[in-house]
Parts: structure tokens; sequence; C-alpha cells
């Protein structure tokens, strides 16, 4: 049996221990059906799994880490190139779960739910991979992530201890089951604590509101639709905790769920490569637009371009690079591409940019090549000129990039959907009264919407384009 996600006497085996869009398991039957596929699998050198949301996922993956063998969790809603890329990549020996996936060349492999077998599989080293989760491939082709039990058990751990994780808790969420947030946190990080986990299938204002839980995962967008949604947030009142990751909080959101619900979120920090290495605590001081301190075992340090410490004074923008036992064992097949991500010294290289202050909390102000703006030789991120957009009563949505320009260098563009009247004039003065006025915005685009990832993260490169 998995050390990562073993059965404790010590938990109540309820038979509603496991809940995935409506279908409940106990602990007791998940893993008896999880060991009944490990018996098969084991020895397989991976196996993948159409991760959607269903207890058939959540089975293939406990089995998966009970036999010891690499799972590579796919999309469902993947297209016939992305999905064949993965699959061959990653070597995946049997497809579990295909659904309508007829096309792969890859033997299958149905999900019996009501299989059990009482199988004792040796526990598998630290070192051994348990996931292999793929990038989202915005520079180039899906990279696999080799991430190891160890990884995985030291990162859950942390978390337990930051929000105050207990088995009293009840989890839930709507997030999808091929990230971290939604596969790690959301299903695994429940299982080793023993709490219980609702996943909603669809994460529905109405459907977190009739859930009853005690600490709530979402993404922006998620926690965005509840704020817009008062009787579904007021619900929530009798939560412990509301987490947000994945993406920036909107200020505006944070502080319309903490009106709505008397709960101001928790949110936190993390990549596929480090898992999450930052949060708020759930005892600690939750502020809107920061990402809180690094967890146990987590070490953060932000670097200038040339390579000197940035002062933790609450303004000065570096790169962020991570010492953490949280860290993957690389990228399948690419060790160039790995060897890329780290320092001399060893220290991951986020490629995200952020400052912290004086007390050690962190804010994350986006990514280097998209989110750090050079204009008029000053360094401007512009996460910070997203909030102050937001601020305005009559922005729905902002995202900032910079675009080349003669004179400056870059010169700030704001893409904005409004939500009211207001022209391009009133927000550049906007942000002028708010910030310094070298972080004004030269231009404003109005559009509909913004594009997103299926994580709620927009995505600039498009907007660059």
């Amino acid at each position: 049996m998995s050390a990562l996600v073993s059965v404790d006497g010590a938990v109540p085996d309820r038979s509603d221990a496991v809940v995935v869009a409506g279908e409940a398991m106990s602990r007791e039957a998940l893993f008896g059906a999880a060991t009944a596929l490990a018996d098969r699998i084991v020895g397989a050198p991976a196996v993948a799994v159409r991760a959607d949301a269903s207890l058939g996922t959540v089975v293939a993956t406990l089995a998966g880490l009970v036999a010891g063998v690499p799972v590579v969790p796919v999309p469902p809603d993947s297209g016939p190139l992305e999905r064949a890329h993965i699959l061959s990549d990653s070597g995946a020996a049997l497809l579990l779960a295909p659904g309508p996936w007829t096309d792969t060349g890859l033997p299958t492999a149905p999900i019996d739910l009501a299989a059990r077998s009482s199988s004792t599989h040796p526990q598998p080293a630290p070192d051994t991979t348990a996931l292999i989760l793929y990038t989202s491939g915005t520079t180039g082709a899906p990279k696999g992530v080799l991430m190891p039990h160890a990884a995985i058990a030291a990162g859950l751990d942390g978390l337990v201890d930051a929000w105050a994780w207990t088995p009293d808790d009840v989890l839930v969420h709507g997030l999808p089951l091929f990230h971290v947030h939604g596969l790690v946190l959301g299903v695994l990080g429940a299982l080793r604590v023993g709490s219980r986990v609702m996943h909603t299938g669809r994460p529905k204002p109405a459907a977190y509101a009739q859930a009853g839980g005690s600490l709530y995962f979402g993404v922006p967008t998620v926690w965005s639709r509840i704020a817009q949604d008062p009787e579904s947030a007021r619900a929530l009142a009798g939560a412990r905790l509301l987490v947000s990751g994945s993406a920036p909080l909107p200020v505006p959101v944070f502080g319309r769920l903490a009106e709505l619900t008397g709960h101001r979120p928790i949110e936190r920090y993390g990549m596929t490569e480090t898992l999450i290495t930052v949060s708020t605590r759930a005892d600690g001081e939750r502020r809107p637009g920061f990402v809180g301190l690094p967890i146990a075992g987590v070490r953060t340090r932000l670097v200038g371009e040339d390579g000197s410490a940035c002062a933790h004074d609450g303004e000065t923008v570096g790169e962020l690079q991570i010492d953490s036992p949280t860290l993957f064992q690389g990228y399948l097949n690419r060790p160039e591409a790995t060897a890329e991500t780290l320092t001399r010294d060893g220290w991951f290289r986020t490629g995200d940019v952020a400052v912290i202050d004086a007390d050690g909390r962190h804010r994350i102000v986006g990514r280097a090549g998209t989110d750090l703006i050079k204009s008029g030789g000053y360094r401007i991120g512009a996460g910070e000129v997203e909030g102050a957009l937001l601020a305005h009563p009559a922005v729905r949505e902002a995202a900032v990039i910079g675009v080349a320009h003669p004179d400056l260098g870059q010169e700030i563009v704001a893409f904005v959907v409004p939500d009211g009247e207001v022209t391009e004039r009133q927000l550049i003065d906007h942000v002028a009264t708010g910030l310094s006025a070298h972080k004004r915005p030269r231009r404003v685009v109005f559009v509909a919407d913004l594009p997103r990832n299926a994580m709620g993260k927009v995505q600039k490169k498009l907007l660059t384009d």
C-alpha cells in the first residue's frame, strides 16, 4: 500500500468518504477497488488515465500509487494531437477508463468499482515517480513533470500544517482531476488527512452552497461566480476556510467574498514542478493579493537580473526561486530543459516575479516573460496595475501586458472587460492616482472577455499576439 494515502484504522470509514458527481464510496471500498486494479497493472512502466470527474479516476490514480506505477492523468477534453503526444511521450503501456477514446492505439482497461482485493503490495520507495503531470504547453509541446511520492507527501503535510487540516474537515471542490489543484490537493490531500471529500462534478455556485463543507477549494473564476451569486455565497458562512489558487484572486472578488461569507479567503502559490510552496496560514493574516509564507520545509528567495538578492521591502520585484522537498525529479526525457530550470546551487527558477515584504509575505506579480514590464527604465509588475484597475467599480476583469515601444522599450497596455460605463482616459487616470504615474497604462483595450485556460489563468500570449 502506498504510504501517501494508506488506509488508517483511526479514520472513520464512512460510506460517503469520497463523493464525486453524486457517486459515493467508502475508504475501504475505494482502496479495495484500487488494490484489485493494482494487481492488474503492477510492473507496467506507466499507465494513463482519462481523468474525468469520476470515482473511476480516483480508483485508477490510487491503483498506480499502490502498485508503484507512474500515473499519467490525461485531460478528458484533450484534442487528438495533444492526447497522442501525452500518451506517446509518457511511455504509458495501458489506458485506464478510456471512455469515448477509440483512436489511441493503446490497450485499454475499464475500471471496476465493485472489484475487491486483499493483496499486499510493497510500499514504493520515496523517490519512485508517482505521477507524470503534463504542463500546459505554452512554450512548446507539453512536458511531462516527474513527481515522486516523497514530494507529494511533503507538500500535503505542509498544507495540513498551514491550513490546520484535520480528519474532521469536509473538503468540497469541483476542480479538474488532471491538475495539481484538483487531483493532488483535492483528492490525495483529503485521503492522506482522512477527511471526507465531495467533488461537485462542475464547480457551480449552487453545488458549493449545497455541499455543507468546512474546507472549499476554487480557482478565481469559481470564486468570482460565487461572489456574483449572493445566496450561494452566504451559504458558505459555516465553512472554516475558503482557499483560492492557480491564478491571482482579484481584489474585488476577495472583498465581496469576505462581505458575503464572513471569511477572508486564503491564497496559495505553486506550480506543477514544485507543488504548493507558499500559502497564507489558517491562523495568519489574510491580505488580498498576497499568497502568504513558505510552507514547512520550503525556502524562497528573490533574485534580480544581475543575480543579486532583492530587498524584502514589499516593493522590489525579483524572480522567485524555490528550494523545497516538494520539487519534481525533472522533465521526462528532457534533461536540458530540466537543467535550465535549476540554478548552479540547485534552486528552482520559477519564472515568476514577486515581491516579499518585511514580514516575509509573498505577492506574485506574474510571469517574468509577460508580467514583468520594463518601461522607461522602470520595472513594473503587471499584477499591481491589474489590481489598481480592478479596484475601479466599472471594471469586471483586467489583464495587463507590455508591448514593444520605440521610446519606452515597452508600453503598458491593459485589456479590460467593463462592468459599466467607463472611458480609456478615466481608467488611465484612475491608475495614475493610485500608483506611480509611470505605472499607468498607455493604452486600454476594451474586450468582451479574456482568454483563459481550464484553470482560469489568463493566456496573455494570446493577448500579445
